[in-house]
């Protein structure tokens, strides 16, 4: 036998050595994260038609409804809207900015206000919309009437008025739409009625009032800007001819003189200060008196201590020094005279005398030249303290004067501060007066809307694409609940996932024209290597190998047990096993018919004690076969298989045999073969591919667990991949038809 092929019918992956009864389906949480593609085609491969169907009147319903509608037509006007802001006071934190980042936000704002109500009403109002039944028709709806009035419009003025205007409000806005590209100013103002050319006026419409209704924003925006800049402007004059009052008085008793500016600074002005010029003028004059008075007083200081004739300002006077030659000439005579004469001689007396004379003079001229020093001195240091005593009357005033020119220089600057103001304030004020009338939309119309030749909708392909896809989704949505609430036993991942089983085999169904009962003992054919696959899988079922005995089960009559257990006894004796087939079903026995003979004893007397089982085995054609019949049928099967001597029949049976093959009556309602499971070493349950449910077979698994039986898992016959939704060749069938054509 090929691995593929062994693989195609091996149950699931088991432990050497473990114990399929421990064996459980991978967890419900794990489950719920795993994607089983397999599953997933074999589902919609047995929900094929269905799915056919679901789709095909899905697209079937779509193409009727598509040819039912109205068709309707979107005219589509395209406005150009430019980033700008509208400045009350330039360079002002009072000016509204748009940046950059904001840009968005702007252009959002714009949307915002093209489907608006206010603009809505507009339209309506210029096309004279509310009164225009043709309005109403193209939108279909019905123009209200007096009978339409009810609530609150019955109560206002008006009414109807005001009910149709409502009305049409609403169907504008419903049937308008805005759309505004990435990265792009230009916004697509569409709207869509049963009528082309109604939806091109009123898209026109749409953005011929956002124009106008712009511009009149901007108008009206000019127009308080002129009214608070009056206002405004009347304030900053009364307050800058306040200001000017206040500097004038405030200099005018402080004493400051205001000098206008000359050249380059005759728009500012200047305080003349008095006080400042004489205190420097008066401070270079005692300045230099300083000077003066240290030149004298150094003088003075020279020639104080010094004898009169040792001055430098005596020796040089004129005067001095006539009366010192005269002194020397005096004194030359008398030196002649004493040398002529005596001492008392009158000449030389009248020299004397002179000589004596001109010293009194010359002492007298000098102590007045040196006394004329003295008082320059006392003039200088008089001049000194007179100017210095000046200055610091001058300083005084001068700093008196500082004080009041902070106070002065503080009523200039808020004077002109007021005139700054109110010169630019009236700048501003002449520029909205002269531009009122033309100001700047930054608004545009790019594109007006024409009247569209083909309708928007509907739109027959994407309708039926649309239609395709919600066949698609309603389909798969009736396969998942239809799968979700199948429990039938259909394919191998069934017998894991909803019974929770080991799969010990698969049995494929008979093809047309086929005999089970040959094709099951035949050397080559699927059920047979079906079958053995199974009889291999029993072999690694248990730590110790084939069970010893086993029960041969399923939950309903028919789904194949009867010639499950033959095809496994027969395969097992094939192996050299020495197998014992026991027919237990005394309810409705097949095995007696196999037999060329007809036996008279079996099962039934042997547990009577009537016979022996020696006496009651017959052989069969095969060697190392043997079988048990279930005649003579007693009238009470379970009372008979409840009887003490069972346990005693399957352990003689074990020692005689290798192998103890039971076919036993199905679960259900049967109490037959619980008392058999509760004896034998392991259960295999059989399940019918084609009609088995959950719901039965899991009861008759319960009932198993009750008498604690050891089921081992469960073969799946009469599987018929094509129903089951699955590929053929993935279980190896394409083996068996290459090994026929090989043949």
């Amino acid at each position: 036998m090929g691995e593929s092929h062994q693989r195609a019918f091996d149950g699931p992956d088991v432990p050497g050595g473990s114990d399929p009864a421990d064996y459980r389906p991978a967890p419900e949480s794990e489950a719920l994260f795993e994607i089983d593609l397999h599953r997933i085609v074999a589902a919609l491969r047995r929900n094929l038609w269905w799915i056919i169907g679901i789709i095909a009147a899905c697209v079937i319903i779509g193409a009727v409804v598509t040819m039912l509608i109205v068709p309707r037509y979107t005219a589509s006007a395209t406005v150009l809207i430019e980033q700008e802001a509208d400045q009350i006071i330039e360079d002002s934190e009072l000016a509204p900015t748009v940046g950059y980042q904001d840009a968005e936000r702007f252009l959002q704002t714009q949307v915002d206000v093209i489907q608006s109500r206010a603009l809505a009403e507009r339209v309506m109002q210029g096309e004279d919309l509310a009164d225009d039944p043709g309005f109403y028709d193209a939108l279909g709806a019905d123009m209200p009437e007096e009978d339409d009035l009810e609530g609150r419009y019955a109560q206002v003025s008006g009414g109807l008025d005001t009910l149709r205007r409502d009305t049409a409000l609403d169907l504008l806005q419903e049937n308008l739409s805005v759309g505004l590209p990435v990265d792009s100013r230009l916004a697509n103002i569409r709207f869509e009625s049963t009528n082309p050319a109604l939806s091109a006026r009123i898209a026109n419409a749409f953005a011929e009032n956002l124009i106008e209704s712009n511009l009149g924003r901007k108008f009206d925006s000019s127009s308080y800007a002129r009214e608070f800049l009056s206002q405004q402007l009347q304030e900053a004059r009364q307050n800058l001819e306040n200001s000017e009052r206040e500097l004038n008085q405030y200099s005018r008793a402080a004493g400051l003189i205001r000098v206008p500016g000359q050249g380059e600074n005759a728009d500012s002005e200047t305080t003349l200060s008095v006080t400042n010029d004489s205190l420097v003028q008066v401070n270079l004059a005692a300045s230099q008196a300083t000077a003066n008075r240290v030149s004298a007083q150094e003088q003075w200081q020279n020639i104080a201590n010094v004898p009169v004739l040792s001055v430098p300002e005596v020796l040089s006077n004129p005067a001095v020094q006539d009366l010192i030659r005269q002194r020397s000439q005096a004194q030359a005579a008398l030196a002649e005279e004493r040398a002529r004469h005596l001492g008392d001689h009158p000449s030389v007396q009248a020299l004397e005398a002179q000589v004596s004379q001109l010293n009194t003079q010359i002492q007298e001229v000098g102590s007045s030249i040196k006394r004329s020093v003295y008082l320059d001195y006392q003039a200088a240091l008089d001049r000194e303290r007179s100017l210095q005593g000046r200055v610091n009357e001058l300083r005084s005033d001068a700093l008196t004067e500082q004080d009041q020119g902070v106070e002065y220089n503080v009523l200039k600057r808020v004077a002109e501060t007021n005139r700054s103001l109110y010169d630019t304030l009236l700048e501003r004020y002449n520029e909205l007066n002269a531009t009122a009338g033309a100001t700047s939309n930054n608004i545009s119309l790019d594109d007006r809307a024409d009247v569209p030749r083909r309708p928007s909708s509907p739109n027959l392909p994407l309708n039926m694409a649309l239609e395709l896809l919600a066949g698609l989704v309603c389909a798969g949505g009736f396969v998942f609940v239809r799968e979700q609430m199948d429990d039938h036993i259909r394919a191998p991942e069934d017998v894991e996932a909803k019974l929770g089983l080991p799969l010990l085999g698969l049995i494929p169904v008979a093809e047309d024209g086929e005999d089970v009962e040959s094709e099951k003992d035949a050397s080559i054919s699927p059920i047979g290597e079906a079958y053995r696959s199974l009889v291999a899988n029993l072999r690694f079922a248990t730590a110790s190998g084939l069970p010893r005995s086993m029960v041969i089960t399923s939950a309903q009559a028919a789904e194949g047990k009867t010639t499950s257990a033959q095809a496994m006894a027969l395969n097992l004796a094939r192996m050299g096993q020495k197998v014992l087939l026991v027919d237990a079903d005394m309810r409705r026995p097949t095995l007696h018919r196999l037999l060329d003979t007809n036996p008279k004893s079996g099962l039934t007397e042997v547990l009577a004690k009537q016979v022996s089982l020696t006496e009651a085995v017959q052989s069969s054609e095969h060697e190392h076969l043997f079988y048990l019949t279930a005649v003579p049928l007693p009238s009470d099967p379970s009372m008979v298989l409840s009887s003490p001597r069972l346990p005693e029949l399957l352990q003689e049976a074990r020692n005689s045999y290798d192998i103890v093959v039971i076919d036993s009556p199905p679960m259900l309602g049967l109490s037959d073969t619980p008392n058999l499971a509760a004896h034998a070493d392991a259960v295999i349950l059989i399940v019918d591919a084609s009609r088995s449910h959950r719901g039965a077979v899991k009861s008759a698994i319960r009932r198993l667990q009750m008498v604690r039986a050891n089921t081992l898992g469960a073969a799946l016959t009469k599987f018929d991949p094509k129903a089951a939704g699955a590929n053929y060749s993935y279980y190896g069938y394409n083996y068996y038809s290459y090994g026929a054509e090989g043949a």
